[in-house]
């Protein structure tokens, strides 16, 4: 059982969730949800990903999966690194087809357990404030 401080650890933070396959899309969004944050999105493709960017909402984090029904996640990532807002790459991609402008992303490399995966991200996190 997690302790309450780890519980509230994403408390208010608002997540972005980019990833075509639903089941894992699904089980990110209430693994994270568990740890208390807003999920925003899950987009499955570049199109809705931008368009949730662009409101005026604020963007804590964000955990992308780098292919996209065909297109790559870059311009989303492109967008979160102009705006300082750190990501995870979640992808089944060997590290040598990301491009070297990302090799400093943290990469989680799927099959993964999305329970794992998000509790990694409140250090991401603290460590970008």
């Amino acid at each position: 059982m997690e302790s309450p401080v780890f519980n509230q650890s994403l408390a208010r933070c608002r997540i972005l969730v980019v990833e075509d396959e639903y089941f894992i899309a699904d089980d990110m969004a209430k693994a994270l949800e568990k740890l208390g944050a807003e999920v925003v999105g899950p987009a499955a493709d570049q199109e809705k990903a931008l368009a949730l960017l662009s409101s005026a909402e604020l963007i804590d984090a964000a955990v992308l999966d780098i292919n996209l029904r065909g297109a790559t996640v870059f311009p989303i990532a492109d967008i979160l690194i102009e705006q300082g807002v750190p990501f995870v790459f979640a992808t089944g991609y060997a590290p040598a087809s990301v491009p070297p402008v990302y090799a400093g992303i943290p990469r989680w490399e799927k099959p993964f357990n999305p329970g794992d995966l998000v509790r990694s991200l409140p250090k991401l996190v603290r460590e970008a404030q």
